[in-house]
């Protein structure tokens, strides 16, 4: 043990402390009272599988405790300052203040089962010439509760520390007579009769409810957080070393459980254990003290969750929060975090009335499943986020902690689903109640962006390994839009918006003319704020950036360059020009040969001042001369279809041939429509021969009047010879997309 002084020194505790707080509060009350239960109603083999199993939660616990532990400064606030420090305050307070009722519940239990070690007193008064039966075992538990409080409120500085001096030998001493007492029950050990057992209804999870609180004890450690002189040392070091004894441990106590008694033995009486020890008296004893210094324990460290709570300003009275958060330092030994420590001890003094134990084990187990679940997910998104500021000098491994956050959901759920699902409930009750007012959420999307940021990463790698592009009839579009107009006309922002809503990726590009320099970044950087919080206001799945560019023709250069964020090569590119500014089109124009060598598909919005209409219709129209564009019209019509606010929208095709192919182009029209399962029906269909359209503008300008959105096809050979005048002439429309594809797309 350490030197005495040394809690008044100004340097701080050690290793030695956190390791004797956490391995007695682990070999305590549960596993005193309730392993014998265990052992009577699983079996031996059962028994010593619930110990593993209890570990699969509590290895990978202690693991990312050392973690997490030695990448921050450790404060008074323990657990809670570990996991609001990493998950942000808000998800902190949702999971803190169900770790603040596992500990009140803990410390409950140690309470009540500090009345049960008077149980041989008991025995005496009764089979005494007195005969006095005790038969409620509060007459012991609240008394003691009290004085436990007076204890704490005048030396709650030293107490816990001290008390290790009497816990740790009464305890080690008591164990030893038990482990090499007579096995008077089994001489040796039967193989074939591990699994013995008495006969009940209880399911397996009912049983290990039971004893898993005592594996929860892997926290205890932390009550001293606040005065370690190297917490990133003596947490790991003590915590791991405790819990790697203590597995150990409860399989031998098991083990002689087993040899020493029979199941029906052991399930009569939850305190046998001591009654098969050579001197009898040393364990109750020993269960007293360890009781007490565990109690004193869990209300300090329950005193520090709500005092660190309240200063995270979590509840939602601030006068409340203040006299909740006071912190006392003087030099009478009380408590620094006095005003909890008396919230704390009223809540577990209604605990210790009720008196209901296997409900309170019940209870704290799916608590403190959550708590160390929520521990170990922390572990596990941090390893893979990867983030560079995560640089614990102990460091476990990301499938540990993965298994640790997964079996602890697993027990919570399988131990009581309803009350599970009750607690996550009040969890995301607690959560969006603190959000409405709390707005400090830093530490959760640091990690969940570096998550995100290493999925991209990687499905990227991944689809640039495969260097395979997809087979025809499964193309998707990526498009990339550029526009120096974004501010002016939001109408290629919108189309992008709805073409990448579920179908397709979009990559939205505000142009900036002029050369990079300072006044320009700083320019990009405020166009891309209100660009993203656009966005954002507008539920859009657009991926937003900035070019500064001295002319249109290099910052086309550029843009076909650039990589697919998608994981996919970019496949589109969208241009956007206003019906009332057609020389805007020029730029497109003398660009688009450019573009074509990039192997892009081109789409041009000409923008109207019906801004889409009220999306109900859009229309189709297809030439003989343009059938290679028809496929790629058509789907970029039903993708559209895909976004919400085009979902009562019909599609019409109006096809021009030729008279003697009319019959013929029908019926491959209607082949493509059924066979490409579209959502075109035959009445929206239009044949308009050749003959009788006439001029094809003048057609297109009566028949798609209304439409609120139409679709025509255009040819690289046309724009070459007659430039700009291939989009001109259909001023009595509105918004017009014209589509220019690469390659015929295939419907299927």
């Amino acid at each position: 043990m350490p030197n005495r002084h040394e809690w008044n020194k100004k340097k701080g505790l050690g290793t030695i402390p956190v390791f004797f707080l956490t391995i007695s509060t682990l070999l305590g009350a549960v596993m005193l009272l309730r392993f014998g239960y265990v052992v009577a109603h699983v079996g031996l083999l059962s028994g010593v599988g619930m110990v593993l199993l209890g570990h699969l939660a509590t290895i990978p616990t202690a693991l990312a405790l050392a973690e997490i532990a030695t990448n921050q400064k450790v404060e008074g606030g323990g657990e809670y300052f570990m996991i609001s420090r990493s998950f942000g305050l808000i998800i902190g307070a949702s999971i803190g203040i169900v770790l603040y009722m596992a500990q009140v519940g803990l410390v409950a239990i140690y309470v009540i089962s500090f009345s049960r070690a008077f149980e041989p007193f008991f025995d005496y008064l009764l089979a005494s010439d007195l005969s006095i039966y005790v038969y409620d075992y509060r007459v012991i538990s609240i008394p003691a509760f009290v004085f436990l409080c007076v204890l704490i409120y005048y030396r709650s500085n030293t107490i816990l520390y001290h008390s290790l001096y009497v816990v740790v030998p009464l305890l080690t001493v008591g164990l030893l007579l038990f482990l090499f007492s007579e096995n008077e029950y089994r001489p040796s050990l039967p193989i074939t009769a591990l699994g013995e057992h008495i006969n009940h209804n209880l399911r397996f999870f009912e049983v290990f409810t039971l004893c898993f609180p005592a594996f929860c004890g892997v926290t205890a450690g932390l009550g001293f957080s606040g005065n370690l002189r190297n917490p990133k040392r003596a947490i790991p070091l003590g915590v791991i070393t405790s819990v790697a004894a203590a597995m150990f441990i409860f399989m031998a106590i098991m083990l002689k459980m087993y040899m020493s008694a029979s199941p029906t033995m052991l399930a009569s009486d939850p305190f046998f254990i001591y009654k098969i020890t050579s001197s009898n008296i040393i364990l109750p004893m020993a269960l007293a003290a360890v009781c007490i210094s565990s109690a004193v324990g869990s209300m300090l460290i329950a005193g520090r969750t709500l005092q660190g709570l309240a200063a995270d300003r979590v509840f939602p009275s601030v006068r409340v929060s203040r006299w909740l958060s006071r912190i006392d330092r003087d030099e009478n030994h009380l408590p620094e975090t006095l005003n909890a420590i008396i919230v704390t001890a009223v809540c577990v003094l209604a605990l210790v009335v009720i008196d209901k134990m296997d409900f309170l084990l019940q209870i704290v187990s799916i608590l403190f499943s959550l708590t160390c679940g929520s521990i170990c997910l922390i572990s596990f998104l941090e390893h893979f986020g990867a983030d560079p500021a995560y640089r614990p000098s102990f460091r476990s491994r990301w499938y540990i902690s993965l298994i640790g956050a997964v079996v602890c959901i697993f027990f919570a759920i399988n131990i009581k689903l309803n009350y599970t699902l009750l607690f996550l409930t009040f969890m995301v009750l607690v959560y969006f109640g603190v959000s409405t007012f709390q707005h400090k959420t830093q530490g959760i999307s640091v990690i969940f962006q570096g998550v995100t940021f290493q999925l991209s990463r990687r499905l990227q790698v991944f689809l640039q390994k495969v260097k395979k592009e997809p087979e025809a009839e499964h193309w998707r579009p990526s498009i990339v839009c550029l526009s120096s107009k974004s501010f002016e006309r939001t109408a290629a922002f919108e189309l992008l918006r709805w073409f990448s809503y579920r179908y397709g990726f979009g990559t939205y590009i505000h142009l900036i003319h002029g050369y990079f320099s300072k006044e320009t970044n700083m320019e990009a950087k405020k166009v891309f704020k209100l660009l993203v919080n656009i966005s954002e206001q507008t539920e859009s799945n657009l991926f937003i950036d900035t070019l500064i560019s001295p002319s249109f023709t290099t910052a086309i250069v550029q843009v076909i360059q650039i990589p697919g964020i998608a994981g996919k090569e970019n496949n589109v590119i969208l241009f956007e020009y206003s019906k009332n500014q057609p020389e805007e089109i020029e730029d497109i124009v003398d660009n688009f040969q450019l573009i074509k060598v990039g192997d892009f598909d081109v789409c041009v919005l000409a923008s109207s001042e019906k801004h889409f209409g009220f999306k109900n219709e859009i229309h189709i129209w297809i030439t003989s001369n343009d059938y290679e564009n028809a496929n790629l019209m058509i789907l970029l019509a039903y993708i559209l279809l895909g976004h919400p606010e085009w979902k009562e929208a019909s599609i019409k095709i109006f096809a021009i041939y030729p008279e003697d192919e009319m019959t013929e182009q029908r019926q491959n029209l209607m082949d493509l429509i059924y066979a490409g399962r579209l959502p075109i029906s035959a009445g929206n269909v239009e044949f308009i021969s050749q003959k009788e359209s006439g001029d094809v503008r003048h057609t297109i300008n009566q028949k798609s009047k209304y439409a609120d959105l139409t679709i025509i096809g255009v040819r690289s050979e046309l724009i070459k010879h007659k430039g700009a005048g291939v989009f001109q002439g259909y001023d009595e429309i509105g918004d017009i997309l014209f589509v220019n594809t690469q390659s015929m797309k295939v419907l299927r």
